[in-house]
């Protein structure tokens, strides 16, 4: 198992996989350019992940996702581990946004984070149709947060 930073010619090579984490295209672009991606190998890619510096020493995860047919199995954990690791030397935060889904959110508290803050109607106001998870329109966009 490895894990490889993705050079910048190579992100869109990645699209189809990103669109299953956030399903607008158009959304991914705004942050694709401007973060650093990841994935974890392991006999192929299993997991990718795009982390964007919003200011010094405070990072975001726009988009982390498994391959559907290895999820559950271990590999989103570690590769948020390894991004954990990656910035830790920063000093700084970083966050995770998500939709209102218990499932979701108890991955990221496992992960060390905790809530942070919610932006009112993000689904509603930033996407061009419904955002649905497990049936639930998703409304407001829940951050976490966690001390690096």
């Amino acid at each position: 198992m490895e894990f490889v930073k993705i050079a910048d010619s190579d992100k869109k090579n990645y699209m189809e996989l990103l669109l299953i984490a956030d399903e607008q295209e158009d959304m991914i672009e705004k942050y694709l350019c401007r973060g650093d991606m990841f994935a974890l190998i392991d006999d192929g890619v299993k997991a990718v992940c795009v982390v964007t510096e919003e200011k010094p020493g405070v990072y975001e995860i726009k988009n982390i996702v498994t391959v559907p047919k290895f999820q559950r199995k271990g590999y989103g954990l570690r590769l948020m581990s390894f991004i954990v690791d990656y910035y830790k030397n920063s000093g700084g935060e970083l966050y995770v946004g998500t939709g209102d889904c218990p499932f979701i959110l108890r991955f990221y508290e496992r992960c060390g984070f905790e809530k942070s803050h919610i932006v009112k109607n993000f689904f509603i106001d930033n996407y061009n149709h419904p955002m649905h998870e497990n049936g639930k329109q998703l409304v407001d966009m829940i951050y976490l947060k966690r001390n690096l």
